[in-house]
């Protein structure tokens, strides 16, 4: 959990930020602290597949600012015919002569989301997805299951394809490019079937989906604060962002809404029939963690109430961005977990394995 709430921290730093010396040094202290403190786990190999796709998304939004992009600022980079669209899509320009400008912008906008990506790619990396069940609340054990099932594919992907590569090594198969593609798809496909049945299996085994007997008073009451806990946070959340709406539409109607949820999760855990045995710690390495990221996303937040134009790039005309020092002492203080916390034990030796895990949850 610490570890996620240190990447969403540094997303969320980066959410409004298209400078690229800002944007490069989250991906540097990102990458980072991965490589620091990254475990022997299949998932912990997995940040390489984020940042492919981080970069994949930066040249795909590069080109579609050649094709239909707002092309504006100075010189011409690529001069290109401009072709002509019909009245019912006016201010959409088909090719056109690339500009410098804003080629640099569309990519700095991909650039940005490709380091959110990264961003959580490194809590992948870091942080074993299963755990996670152990800090959620009884009442949402189902969705966190299913949460959980859903970020633990691309890991369990990535540790797929090494594998199928390993044994084609051992086998002598040195087909690579396109024709390589047939013959790995196929055995990780069948692997990745394997290893749904063998979660159905294992989940059923545990007792997942079983619930108790709960009376229909409490039912209602659940259903009624989680509903009343839900429209009142969404009142609460457009008082704060309108400023013409009265001030009980603002900070109490969220509370509300926040008190209101939590009492509804409350009472729907009582009928989930989860038990937690030796549930993980929270020690003064995890507060670190989870401060270290808040501290970039504040920063940045305080660099954007004061001086916004220094998170970006000027464009029109182009030049060289200012280095704002506060939201860059931020984002480097979001490094130090790959010092101050403790580093992952060692992989066992080859033929001795590491003691099993004790189940985080038991079901009667």
């Amino acid at each position: 959990m610490a570890w996620w709430l240190w990447a969403i921290g540094l997303a969320v730093a980066v959410s409004n930020v298209t400078n690229p010396f800002l944007l490069l040094t989250a991906l540097g202290v990102a990458a980072l602290v991965v490589l620091s403190r990254r475990g022997s786990s299949p998932w912990a190999r997995s940040f390489r597949l984020y940042l492919w796709l981080g970069g994949f998304i930066v040249v795909v939004r590069a080109v579609l600012h050649v094709l239909v992009g707002l092309k504006f600022g100075s010189p011409v980079v690529l001069p290109l015919p401009e072709v002509s669209l019909p009245s019912w899509a006016a201010g959409i320009n088909l090719l056109g002569d690339v500009r410098l400008g804003g080629l640099v912008g569309a990519v700095t906008e991909g650039l940005r989301l490709a380091v959110m990506i990264a961003c959580i790619g490194a809590a992948n990396s870091l942080a074993n997805p299963k755990r996670l069940l152990r800090t959620l609340p009884g009442a949402l054990s189902e969705i966190g299951s299913a949460v959980v099932v859903t970020i633990s594919v691309a890991p369990q992907l990535a540790e797929s394809v090494q594998r199928v590569m390993r044994a084609r090594a051992l086998r002598g198969d040195t087909a690579k490019g396109i024709r390589a593609v047939p013959r790995v798809a196929l055995p990780v496909l069948e692997d990745t079937l394997d290893r749904s049945l063998m979660l159905a299996s294992a989940m059923d085994s545990r007792g997942y989906g079983r619930r108790r007997e709960v009376g229909a008073g409490r039912r209602v009451l659940t259903a009624a604060c989680t509903l009343g806990g839900l429209l009142a946070s969404a009142v609460g959340i457009y008082g704060v962002l309108d400023a013409t709406t009265p001030g009980w539409m603002g900070l109490p109607a969220l509370a509300a809404g926040i008190g209101l949820s939590l009492a509804g999760i409350w009472l729907g855990g009582a009928a989930n029939a989860r038990s937690t045995y030796r549930p993980d710690p929270w020690r003064g390495a995890e507060w670190l963690t989870v401060a270290c990221g808040a501290a970039a996303a504040v920063a940045v937040q305080l660099v954007r109430r004061n001086d916004a134009a220094s998170l970006g790039i000027p464009l029109d005309p182009l030049a060289v961005p200012a280095l704002p020092l506060l939201a860059l002492a931020g984002l480097l203080v979001a490094a130090l977990p790959a010092f101050l916390t403790p580093p992952p034990p060692p992989p066992a030796p080859r033929g001795v394995a590491h003691p099993r895990p004790v189940p985080a949850e038991v079901h009667p």
